[in-house]
């Protein structure tokens, strides 16, 4: 084609170059989006027919100048910036978010800024939905991904049905028997009980009540114990009428024995002795007012000789007393709760969410699950930090964070651009020249058929 072949190769040098210089702005507009993989272009020459030697070693190829190939993003991990929102993620490795819109549609993302909306979905900036496995109201996994929603605000309460204590009674206390109405007035008989332990309990409603356990040594090695409750909270017309002391307000709902080694380890506990209409053991309980009559509630002080334990993980019968208390607590718990109300969420590496309820307790909600390809480079891109899967990118693999080839997630934590401004700045500068390099070609060009045209004069 001669000299005007130059026209056309410095042309495609210019598109080119233009085409790679709006890709490095939009890097550099984006260095501050979160979640976004910056982009750069592949360039391809061009060459024409062979010219010359007829298709022999001594042919010549033309070339014809240079276009674009593709345009790849980079998936190389951005920096991880802390923030105070606690919905806030972001994956540390490989994976993507798995969003879905209102009909259903999936698309995939490495920003992870969520918040809860009015129907308490965990949502992005976009009203996109995050996806997720889904809890149910015991704190069970379902096992499929689907949107995640926080609507429970509410744990309901759950009854006491066992009481542990661990610690010491001690050794030297004294030796006394007691009457039924002396231990319904403690404060007056306080040398026969020399240790006592208060503890709250919960009704099947998950109404709080409160309990006094009292221990009184009877025997050498043999210590009993004294379940008191208040008189109000209790239905009076299963107990014996001696077991409840209107002076006091004190009820006697249980009682049991203790019986240890001469080392001091636990030897034996007792059935509960259960004072209600049911008797004694499993089959009684005790009888809160307007509540299901008969909530037995089991006494742990460890795995006795007896139950094939060693009597020494519990409480033991060992020292003396300390501050003329003869019990000596380290651990005391129960197993029940009142209702309480959301208060606040936390997530894990593994994107387990756990909910925070004001009465102490918690309960899994969900769980974030990823997606990743064999070949993200393969993504399309739509625009909002998402991405759809397309045929270059394969079969989307969901997984648990923090398992096999997928990332972990960090809460109160988002993922930076992946953009080095230097680097794009001397890619801009690289283009800039290409680009003037170019346009010389043409315009000297110009000239040389200037001065061809020139001849004829």
């Amino acid at each position: 084609m001669g000299i005007t072949s130059a026209f056309f190769a410095a042309t495609s040098g210019i598109n080119a170059t233009s085409r790679a210089l709006s890709e490095i702005g939009n890097n550099i507009a984006n260095a501050q989006t979160i979640g976004y993989k910056s982009r750069s272009v592949s360039f391809g020459d061009l060459f024409g027919a062979t010219i010359g030697g007829g298709g022999t070693s001594t042919a010549l190829v033309e070339g014809r100048g240079v276009r674009v190939l593709g345009i790849d993003p980079s998936f190389t991990q951005g920096s991880l910036q802390t923030t105070s929102n606690a919905l806030d993620l972001a994956i540390d490795g490989d994976g993507f978010f798995r969003v879905s819109d209102a009909t259903g549609n999936i698309f995939y993302s490495r920003a992870g800024q969520f918040d809860v909306d009015s129907q308490g979905n965990l949502v992005n900036p976009a009203g996109l939905r995050l996806q997720g496995d889904q809890a149910d109201d015991t704190g069970l996994l379902s096992g499929t991904v689907g949107n995640i929603s926080l609507t429970t605000s509410t744990q309901p309460g759950r009854l006491t049905s066992e009481i542990a204590m661990s610690g010491r009674l001690a050794a030297n206390a004294p030796i006394n028997a007691y009457t039924i109405a002396q231990v319904l007035d403690p404060q007056s008989n306080k040398g026969l009980f020399p240790g006592n332990a208060p503890v709250r309990v919960f009704d099947s409603q998950g109404v709080g009540h409160d309990l006094q356990i009292y221990f009184a040594k009877t025997a050498a090695n043999v210590w009993e114990y004294s379940v008191l409750a208040q008189e109000g909270e209790i239905d009076l017309s299963t107990l014996p009428a001696a077991n409840v002391d209107t002076n006091t307000h004190n009820a006697l709902v249980a009682d049991g024995t203790l019986t240890y080694t001469d080392e001091g380890f636990l030897n034996l506990e007792s059935t509960v002795n259960y004072y209600n209409t049911a008797g004694s053991g499993l089959g009684g309980g005790i009888d809160f007012l307007g509540k299901a009559p008969n909530q037995p509630i089991a006494f742990d002080f460890g795995t006795s000789i007896t139950e094939g334990g060693a009597g020494t993980n519990g409480l033991l019968q060992q020292g003396t007393s300390l501050n003329n208390n003869a019990l000596v607590l380290d651990t005391l718990s129960q197993d029940g709760f009142g209702p309480g109300s959301l208060a606040g969420t936390s997530i894990g590496e593994d994107g387990i969410i756990t909910g925070r309820f004001d009465n102490g307790t918690t309960r899994t909600l969900g769980q974030v699950r990823l997606t990743r390809f064999i070949n993200p480079d393969g993504l399309q891109p739509i625009g909002r930090n998402l991405f759809i899967q397309s045929g270059d990118s394969g079969t989307p693999l969901d997984g648990v964070p923090g398992t096999g080839a997928f990332g972990k997630v960090s809460a109160s934590t988002l993922e930076a651009s992946n953009v080095d401004l230097g680097e794009e700045l001397v890619n801009m500068i690289t283009m800039q020249r290409g680009f003037q390099a170019n346009s010389r070609i043409i315009t000297t060009t110009n000239d040389l058929l200037g001065e061809l045209v020139n001849l004829a004069r």
